[in-house]
């Protein structure tokens, strides 16, 4: 009676290594059907049956495996029944510390069917340490390959993470392309027009917030994506400076890919490491650009400065920009008076520190700001002529658009050739009885769906070519939004960010009022 009152608890896996799961052999229900005639044959009564779908035979977070170790733990159960030992872990360390160690002390019967693996035969221990090592072997091995694959996708400029970057989705007939998604890609936009404009990050995050305008994680699952950031918690949707910051860092708005900026510790592990970037791999415009390079590159030069926003959020002009003549430290900026009488000025910071290394070499911000309008406005009328930037604006983007997509279309026009070939050579083998029949149609198959995607992909480009050519966009509006920031009234960040490096202040010459400054232009 003993035998036959045994309760049998069933693990099913399907793995994340598996190379096919449309597989019968491997599929869930194959495996649960081969465990419950086997246990009804050895009279075993069947507990209960713990499943986990899509889930890689060293990942210790499976919740229906951890369920049935704690089931275990309290011997809920006689005997753990598993197809094989892999499905049950293909880690070495966890088929030592359950089958070898607590399995025994909790009275638990380990059972793999196919590979007579079985705790309760002695000298079966050394089979089912020999299945971990050729488990683990073998998990490595394709660790190591899909590793390899996945470095010549990111050199091929290949995009192969998970979810789109925020501003773009992917191409339905290619899922390794990036495809413009125009609402996120409007934000992004509007994220770095308000940095020009002297916006600090915190403020530009208020200011989505304060328009309801959801942040990356919140719109990818709007969108029906299953994507969790794992690093933010219970911000109900909502930006903050850290989001907007790496928004603004971030080199794929301007067309090239970016990748391999993170490695795994280990196959065993989801652990991961920040790589160097000079180890990243970059590979340039691969996709269409979101923000044109000149407003990236002005973008990454007013992060380097590191400026401080006001308490208003903004930031004054020349943050940044202003240094000590003597010292060379960035010039301070502090208030004098309240309300209407206020009075802002900059002060050398080392001197605001140690009053013994250096002097103040104080000076009025709103005199130092008409200053450097005035000469601006000067340089704009001699050297400002409109219809460069009206040719400029006609052909420029036009002209890197068209590039990146020509150059698109003639690889794929490589590789529809080499599938063109490749189906000829196939007819060829086939006549001459190299390959059957059947291989001949299973092979032609696959190279006729190769050659499909590929030309749908080259319609989409063509089609994106020919609405390049056919659209006129307005440029009137853009050279309007030139002319209202070159005939300023207040001097524009965006602008001082374009023309001006740095500025040097000197000590003021008590006796003759006179305070020597140096500017250093970008051009």
């Amino acid at each position: 009676m003993g035998e036959l009152s045994q309760r049998a608890a069933i693990y099913c896996r399907l793995s994340k290594e598996d190379t096919d799961k449309s597989l019968e052999s491997e599929s869930i229900q194959n495996q649960k059907a081969l465990l419950i005639k086997y246990a009804a044959e050895n009279g075993w009564d069947i507990y209960k049956i713990f499943c986990d779908e899509d889930y890689s035979g060293t990942d210790r977070t499976r919740p229906a495996f951890n369920q049935m170790i704690a089931e275990a733990e309290q011997h809920r159960f006689d005997i753990l029944l598993v197809k094989t030992q892999s499905r049950f872990t293909r880690d070495m360390e966890l088929v030592e510390t359950y089958l070898h160690n607590k399995f025994l002390l909790w009275g638990i019967r380990f059972v793999a069917v196919l590979d007579h693996v079985d705790t309760e035969i002695k000298g079966n221990k050394k089979a089912r340490q020999i299945n971990g090592l050729i488990n683990e072997w073998y998990l490595e091995d394709l660790s190591e390959n899909i590793r390899a694959v996945f470095g010549m996708k990111r050199k091929q400029g290949k995009y192969i993470g998970s979810f789109p970057v925020y501003g773009y989705q992917k191409d339905p007939a290619d899922h390794n392309h990036l495809l413009v998604e125009k609402q996120s890609a409007e934000v992004v936009r509007e994220i770095f027009r308000l940095y020009l404009a002297g916006y600090g990050k915190q403020r530009i995050a208020d200011q989505l917030n304060e328009r309801g305008i959801p942040n990356p994680t919140r719109y990818k699952q709007q969108k029906g994506l299953n994507y969790v950031n794992g690093s933010e918690k219970d911000s109900l949707g909502l930006w903050n400076r850290t989001t907007v910051g790496r928004i603004l860092k971030n080199r794929m708005y301007i067309g090239d890919m970016v990748q391999g900026k993170r490695r795994r510790i280990s196959y065993k592990s989801k652990a991961s490491l920040s790589v160097p970037k000079e180890e990243w791999t970059i590979v340039p415009d691969t996709h269409e650009a979101v923000i044109d390079r000149i407003t990236f590159e002005t973008v990454q030069r007013l992060l380097g400065e590191r400026t401080k926003s006001s308490g208003s959020g903004t930031v004054h002009p020349l943050a940044g920009k202003v240094h000590c003549m003597d010292c060379g430290s960035t010039m301070l900026k502090l208030s004098n008076g309240t309300g209407s009488n206020s009075r802002r000025y900059l002060r050398c910071k080392l001197y605001s520190t140690d009053q013994n290394r250096c002097s103040h070499h104080m000076i009025r911000l709103d005199l130092l700001e008409a200053q450097v309008a005035s000469l601006i406005r000067e340089y704009i009328r001699l050297y400002y002529v409109p219809d460069g930037i009206e040719n400029f604006l006609t052909n420029d983007r036009a002209e890197k658009q068209t590039s990146a997509l020509n150059k698109e279309l003639k690889n794929l026009q490589m590789e529809v050739e080499r599938r063109s070939r490749a189906i000829h050579d196939l007819y060829l083998d086939k006549s001459s009885g190299i390959i059957d029949a059947v291989q001949f149609m299973a092979l032609n198959r696959e190279y006729l769906e190769e050659k499909g995607r590929l030309e749908s992909r080259m319609d989409a480009l063509n089609a994106e070519l020919e609405n390049l050519e056919s659209s006129n966009y307005d440029r009137q509006s853009v050279l309007d939004q030139i002319n209202q920031l070159l005939n300023f009234d207040q001097l524009p960040r965006e602008l001082v960010a374009e023309l001006l490096d740095t500025i040097a202040i000197g000590e003021r010459n008590h006796s003759t009022g006179e305070q020597n400054l140096r500017i250093h232009w970008l051009f």
